[in-house]
């Protein structure tokens, strides 16, 4: 192990329980709320590892079943997020990932039509900006999004916070002027409207606090060069 990568490893173990400090069910940490200039982001950033991407509206994918080529091939996922595939007709692909939806329709195939069908799905192409949520979430991953998007539009998408969460200190992670920088937010105060709802970009990260949030901000903070650490968000 390099002195270099000796000295991230220290500061990211500083620097993360620094940032989940404070009350579990509030604000705190260091990463500041109230952001003025939390404006659009300069570059694509690296998405947080071990998450998976899930299927967006308007993706291109491919899908095989095993010694039956004519329901295997190219779908497209339509406006309303679904597939229409010969024999189980529509199935709603949105949100899901390729395992995910390869499972539904192994087992939609297999009620009917086929004995323990073989499915593989993947997406051939993405159509849309892609932004990670992360964290005390329901379902982690990386989402598609297609136009405007906000912050409790981005933790919807991953079907909400858990129990555990605390949704008065979540964190975006953004690339702006050539570093990564970071805000934090409220979501209690934003659906109360003493907040407003941030916009959220293609590329950034989302951590929602919890007992689930410590290995996502771990992952985020060791993609942060070293020098960096020092500055202030």
């Amino acid at each position: 192990m390099t002195i270099l990568h000796r000295l991230r490893t220290m500061v990211v173990a500083l620097l993360v329980p620094a940032i989940l400090a404070g009350c579990s069910t509030g604000r705190g940490g260091s990463i500041p709320y109230e952001v003025k200039n939390f404006g659009r982001p300069d570059a694509p950033v690296a998405a947080a590892p071990d998450v998976e991407y899930r299927i967006g509206a308007l993706d291109q994918l491919s899908i095989i079943v095993y010694r039956v080529p004519d329901l295997s091939g190219e779908l497209p996922v339509d406006a309303t997020g679904k597939i229409t595939m010969p024999l189980i007709g529509e199935i709603s692909a949105v949100g899901k990932t390729s395992a995910e939806l390869a499972s539904e329709i192994k087992r939609k195939l297999g009620e009917k039509y086929i004995n323990n069908p073989e499915v593989q799905v993947v997406v051939k192409s993405a159509s849309s900006a892609r932004i990670t949520v992360d964290g005390s979430v329901g379902a982690p991953g990386i989402y598609p999004i297609a136009g405007p998007t906000t912050l409790l539009q981005a933790v919807a998408m991953a079907k909400g916070t858990t129990d555990d969460a605390n949704p008065r200190r979540v964190v975006i992670f953004r690339q702006i002027n050539g570093q990564r920088q970071a805000a934090a937010f409220d979501l209690k105060s934003i659906r109360r409207g003493e907040m407003a709802d941030a916009p959220v970009f293609g590329d950034d990260i989302v951590v929602v606090d919890g007992s689930a949030s410590k290995s996502a901000f771990k992952n985020v903070m060791q993609t942060i060069p070293l020098l960096a650490l020092f500055r202030p968000f």
